[in-house]
């Protein structure tokens, strides 16, 4: 099976980059043999990340790389780098290089995973189908820890452009037993879906012009109301772009039986806290994070000096550009008041019913705060930049912006506390 797909795969990749597909190859080999010599090593760890985050960096720097540096005689190479710019593709293959690299050393570390007792707590394991926890705790054997599978993995076609991500141990569990959690049936639901919300996307953008506003920069001239109406427009088509993209691949690689993370599992409009907004966003993305960054990072004992380390990572990931930094930076600071106030709501808790109360008042006007936030650090990575800021700012803090900041407010807490009440209606559900 890691034959036919790993075929499929390099034509495919062939197809997107042309002669630019030897760089990718020539790169995940160093990659796979400094995993082979380093994996049992103290230091492994320290030569995983610097081979990894170096080539992540020195590919935009130098934009691919050109065939000619090698000499003149490889310069008519240059005519033939393929329909689609592999250095932007890469930053998906480095987090899988970094994935295969962890895998393969706990692997050989013979990290014990109790399946049996997981089995036993896991509601979706019980119910006969298989949790994604499951298929990426459980290690290979040493088969499938072989270079064309490495290879496979990484230039896996389905998932190849966009993701969604996929642990190395999750990939692997489903090359012999293809995924059991969706049926035909449940697929082609899948499919059907995706295309409504395709049509809802194409509906959008000719109806509501929020992101030439933004793009051309007329949102300067405009008034503070007009200016949130367009920010939150802009928010709203990110999501569901990102939304299409995500859900095309892997419907993609649900078709070919292998069932990654699903991206986007909860709405925009249905997140109230920067934790719960980062896990359903880029959910896989978030997964990968967690195991391979925050854990061996010391995990919740050091968890305010570990945000700034994985979203300063997560920020160069996607491009080399101040703004993306200004936002990773802001995200970071927005963290520490959530932190703060959701140990101090823990602390009102109580069991009589004013208590309940004062717990769910001070968590909605929490959830005002951070939706804020959050539309305040994406609006500077995304649309205005670290420049817009002040502008932003002064904007707001005048005679006609304090109050269209305060109606936004108490909009922000009506809906966290809609919010909870759909939260509740779930549980009742289970």
């Amino acid at each position: 099976m890691s034959i036919v797909w790993l075929f499929i795969s390099l034509v495919y990749l062939s197809y997107l980059h042309g002669a630019c597909t030897v760089f990718i190859l020539a790169i995940a080999s160093v990659n796979f043999l400094l995993v082979k010599i380093f994996a049992r090593t103290p230091y492994f760890s320290f030569v995983l990340w610097i081979f990894n985050i170096f080539f992540l960096l020195c590919n935009r720097v130098y934009e691919g790389y050109s065939f000619s540096t090698f000499g003149q005689r490889w310069a008519y190479l240059d005519n033939f780098r393929g329909t689609f710019r592999w250095h932007i593709c890469f930053n998906f293959v480095v987090l899988r290089m970094i994935s295969f690299g962890y895998d393969y050393h706990w692997a050989n570390l013979d990290t014990h995973f109790d399946q049996k007792r997981h089995l036993q707590r896991c509601d979706t394991c019980k119910s006969g189908k298989t949790c994604y926890q499951f298929l990426q705790e459980r290690s290979g054997s040493n088969d499938n820890l072989s270079f064309i599978i490495y290879i496979s993995y990484l230039v896996y076609a389905p998932l190849y452009i966009a993701g969604p991500i996929i642990s190395f141990n999750a990939y692997v569990s489903q090359l012999d037993m293809p995924q059991n959690n969706y049926a035909a049936r449940d697929v082609s639901l899948y499919g059907l879906r995706w295309i409504f919300s395709f049509l809802l996307l194409e509906l959008l953008t000719h109806v509501f012009h929020y992101n030439a506003f933004a793009i051309s920069g007329l949102w300067k001239l405009l008034s503070p109301v007009d200016i949130f109406i367009i920010g939150y427009g802009v928010l709203n088509f990110m999501w569901l772009k990102f939304y299409l993209i995500w859900r095309y691949f892997r419907f993609w690689s649900l078709i070919c039986g292998i069932e990654a993370p699903e991206n986007m599992s909860k709405c925009i409009n249905n997140c109230y806290n920067l934790e719960n907004f980062w896990k359903n966003w880029h959910a896989s993305f978030n997964k990968w994070l967690v195991r391979y960054m925050y854990i061996p990072l010391g995990g919740t004992n050091r968890k305010l000096l570990n945000i700034w380390v994985i979203f300063t990572f997560v920020a160069v990931w996607h491009d080399l550009e101040w703004k993306l930094l200004s936002w990773a930076w802001l995200t970071c600071l927005f963290f520490i008041p959530e932190m703060v106030v959701k140990s101090a709501a823990k602390r009102l808790q109580a069991e009589s019913t004013f208590g309940e109360f004062l717990f769910r008042e001070f968590s909605a006007l929490a959830g005002a705060v951070t939706i804020t936030c959050l539309m305040v650090a994406n609006l500077v990575g995304y649309v205005i930049g670290p420049s817009g800021i002040n502008w932003l700012i002064s904007q707001f803090l005048t005679r006609e912006g304090l109050p269209i900041l305060g109606g936004m407010f108490l909009t922000f807490y009506a809906g966290t506390k809609l919010m909870f009440h759909i939260d509740d209606a779930k549980k009742k559900q289970h």
